[in-house]
């Protein structure tokens, strides 16, 4: 694969992240952010989650060990995408192009990555993470410039869009195969579990997303075992 493969992949993913940023930008501008500011955060983090978490803390004059742990909490399970992605690399992939990697994991660069058939190249990631980078930049920058003209219901509407997109990542590898599609259902059941169940009401949505990654991942290597290639 190749970087212009990677760039045409990456396009969804890019447009759906600037769509998502134009809300963050919006938000950290009325939280007392500069432009600039706001668009530093997104260039040097994407994460959704955490960003609109750290401006929270931010916005409410939180320590730096409020900021620290908050976002331990909520990109932990980058580490673990980090761990089953690089196991999918080339022989090429080594070095600095290893901090790259864990730098733009995103779930949605993860979930396009790590369905692939072929062993990931530099080139080919590159490009799947360069447009969204941009995409997600360059949305921060116009909600946090151009926030102030657009309507209430409009920037609402924006905050579902990512989801959205998640949605039309996984959907196709569900349709295709019923093991990968049984494993979504199990992490379904656990993350339903985890929100409407009393008992795990202090299970912060951080954990949450770790422990549904890890026990579904889990059983579905325990109910459907891949065996290994006969050694020619």
């Amino acid at each position: 694969m190749n970087f212009t493969k990677g760039l045409k992949d990456g396009i969804p993913i890019a447009l759906g992240y600037f769509s998502v940023s134009i809300a963050f930008g919006l938000m950290a501008v009325q939280c007392g952010l500069t432009w600039f500011e706001a668009l530093l955060i997104s260039f040097t983090n994407l994460t959704s989650a955490g960003q609109f978490a750290g401006v929270t803390v931010i916005a409410g004059m939180g320590s730096y060990i409020e900021m620290s742990v908050t976002q331990l909490v909520i990109n932990s399970r980058y580490a673990l995408m980090g761990i089953s992605l690089s196991q999918k690399t080339d022989g090429r992939f080594r070095g600095i192009w290893r901090a790259i990697l864990g730098f733009a994991i995103t779930d949605e660069i993860f979930a396009v990555a790590v369905g692939s058939d072929t062993p990931l190249s530099r080139r080919y990631f590159a490009g799947l993470a360069a447009l969204p980078i941009l995409g997600w930049s360059a949305g921060t920058l116009c909600g946090s410039i151009l926030g102030s003209v657009m309507p209430l219901i409009l920037t609402n509407a924006l905050g579902i869009a990512l989801y959205g997109m998640f949605i039309a990542v996984v959907v196709p590898k569900a349709r295709e195969n019923l093991h990968v599609l049984a494993v979504v259902a199990i992490s379904i059941a656990i993350s339903s579990a985890l929100y409407y169940i009393p008992a795990f009401s202090a299970v912060s949505s951080g954990f949450a997303v770790i422990i549904c990654a890890v026990a579904s991942s889990a059983i579905g290597a325990l109910l459907f075992p891949v065996e290994d290639e006969e050694v020619q």
